[in-house]
């Protein structure tokens, strides 16, 4: 944990359910527990689980120019944001190559907050803020707790009046258990799932309620590499693991275009002026691979990294994988070769354990109309 620099209030907690707290974005963060990763997706995917995500990094831009600074450096059209409403956006360097992912949250007239992951968003954002009227502010007292699942909506509704109006990529001003919060309807599971922004010195008890009472439901604490289960289901790209920092390709620099990555709906339609703009629409249509879903005959994971195979060719890797005991099937997410790319083309994963055979899928595989994320009441 030698990179760590940041510190999460709830580490004696992760530690007393086993975890080591290794690094992630500078902070030490429950990779592992001691207890089955299994049991911890089963109760996001049916009943709810507890997951502190405070090594998300939590950025306040306010000022007159605070509008401009983030239309700059994000995808999306950010006057189309009010208060009270977030957006999933991405931001890209002068070759239009992705660098980070953020949500944005419109806090009031000029005042947001952008927050994102180990990316360099707070760096872009700095950037862009010189010689205008804005304050960029890191924030790490700003704790995150998502609580994530069926159940999520059923728990809070005991104690938040009107939570279950709050719709998908929204947040409301509150209290939960007499401290003042933030709760956003947004998460990284494919489920109906909420975030809990809360002081510092206020995770630990709000944790500690939740954990307690949420127990009789099926509520349980959760680590954070549980995500990695739930989100090959759901197509949540996680950087830079699926990126090309991680799988670069030969004679190139790190970057992949949005087209690439399937992310290319984050672009706001029309939108220019954007940092990378002119390079992200000069690059449609110049695919070097694509983000893909693949589908395993086996009852284990693939290897994080596997090279995949057609024809005795290598046609792409795994970038990450899982293994449903839900819905007994055998996952992942990779980057192919465009002409592989197509629902139904027979493939080879090699693991270190032997090949395995496998077809190529779209994504996501769990809930591709998003209705559970999105419903209402």
């Amino acid at each position: 944990m030698t990179a760590s620099w940041r510190f999460s209030m709830l580490a004696d907690r992760h530690r007393a359910l086993g975890s080591k707290l290794e690094d992630w974005s500078g902070m030490g963060t429950a990779w592992s527990y001691d207890k089955d990763a299994n049991e911890e997706y089963v109760a996001i995917r049916t009943k709810a689980g507890l997951m502190d995500v405070s090594g998300l990094k939590k950025v306040h831009i306010t000022g007159a120019h605070a509008g401009h600074v983030i239309d700059l450096c994000t995808t999306r059209n950010v006057e189309k944001i009010y208060p009270g409403k977030s957006v999933y956006a991405c931001m890209l360097n002068d070759a239009g190559k992705f660098t980070d992912d953020c949500v944005i949250y419109r806090m009031g007239p000029n005042s947001w907050m952008v927050v994102h992951g180990s990316g360099s968003g707070h760096e872009e954002l700095t950037r862009a803020s010189i010689g205008r009227d804005v304050s960029v502010r890191f924030d790490d007292n700003l704790h995150d707790l998502s609580l994530q699942g069926p159940l999520a909506v059923d728990y809070l509704a005991k104690h938040v009046p009107g939570i279950r109006d709050l719709n998908y990529f929204h947040h409301m001003q509150t209290q939960l258990f007499g401290f003042p919060v933030m709760i956003s309807r947004t998460g990284y599971t494919g489920e109906r799932g909420y975030e809990i922004f809360c002081r510092g010195q206020d995770a630990g008890q709000i944790w500690d309620t939740i954990v307690a009472e949420g127990k009789p439901m099926g509520i349980i604490p959760t680590r954070f590499t549980t995500l990695d289960m739930l989100r090959v289901e759901s197509y949540l790209l996680f950087y830079p693991y699926d990126n090309s920092q991680k799988y670069p390709f030969a004679n190139e620099g790190p970057g992949d275009t949005l087209w690439e990555l399937g992310l290319d709906f984050t672009v706001s339609p029309g939108k220019t002026g954007f940092r990378g703009a002119e390079e992200h629409y000069r690059l449609k249509g110049k695919e070097r691979f694509k983000i893909f879903g693949v589908l395993l005959d086996s009852d284990k994971p693939a290897d994080e990294g596997a090279e995949i195979y057609r024809d005795g060719k290598k046609v792409g890797v795994v970038t990450c994988a899982m293994y449903s005991p839900l819905v007994k099937k055998s996952m992942g997410i990779a980057r192919l070769d465009v002409d592989c790319a197509i629902v139904g083309t027979p493939l080879e994963i090699r693991n270190a354990s032997g090949t395995v055979k496998a077809t190529a899928q779209s994504l996501p595989f769990d809930d591709p109309k998003k209705l559970k994320r999105t419903a209402k009441g």
